[in-house]
């Protein structure tokens, strides 16, 4: 399943996957071709941005400015993996078609055992990022659902193995020095 995986995501395809809160859309952050088709897919604002997601903290570190701010190391050792996306500055590394232009870039580390296992077995390790639905509907919350609202859209929809999502959306949070901004309150509370 994984050669299969790769091969979709090196020829600038969308995959959709279970995490730990809702599914998700991914696809290579390399992937110009491929990031434009999932807001196709949406039906996305463009000035939405997208959020990188992996299967352990180091991955994600090439995409963000260093040093990153103590507040966000703090909670992102404490909640990665978890339902947290800490917003950050982002490096040179990150295109500005994954962020609309912004200057930072959203990253999380799902607790999720399938998507853990999607991230270990792809090249980088990394995925552009969003939920599995169209704009302004439900995510999807199980397999069937994901195939139900965008199955006919995407190149695959992996199979969860048995590890579901819980359904509420992860908290995101950006820093303002030693503070923490939320900007989607989720399932973790800060």
């Amino acid at each position: 399943m994984y050669k299969k995986i790769n091969e979709i995501l090196k020829n600038d395809g969308v995959i959709a996957f279970v995490t730990d809160t809702v599914w998700g859309l991914g696809c290579l952050p390399s992937s110009e071709k491929a990031v434009r088709k999932i807001y196709e897919i949406k039906h996305r604002e463009s000035k939405k941005p997208l959020i990188l997601m992996s299967y352990d903290t180091y991955p994600l570190l090439d995409y963000v400015k260093q040093p990153i701010e103590k507040e966000a190391q703090k909670l992102i050792k404490k909640h990665f993996p978890g339902a947290l996306t800490a917003v950050l500055d982002k490096s040179n590394n990150t295109p500005d078609y994954l962020t609309s232009s912004l200057p930072t870039v959203g990253i999380r580390v799902p607790d999720n055992k399938t998507f853990a296992e999607i991230c270990k077995n792809i090249e980088g390790g990394v995925l552009a990022t969003t939920s599995a639905n169209i704009s302004g509907e439900p995510p999807a919350l199980s397999y069937d659902e994901a195939i139900n609202y965008i199955g006919d859209k995407v190149d695959f929809v992996v199979p969860s193995g048995g590890c579901e999502a819980k359904g509420v959306a992860s908290t995101v949070v950006g820093f303002n020095g030693d503070s923490v901004v939320v900007y989607r309150q989720g399932e973790l509370i800060i």
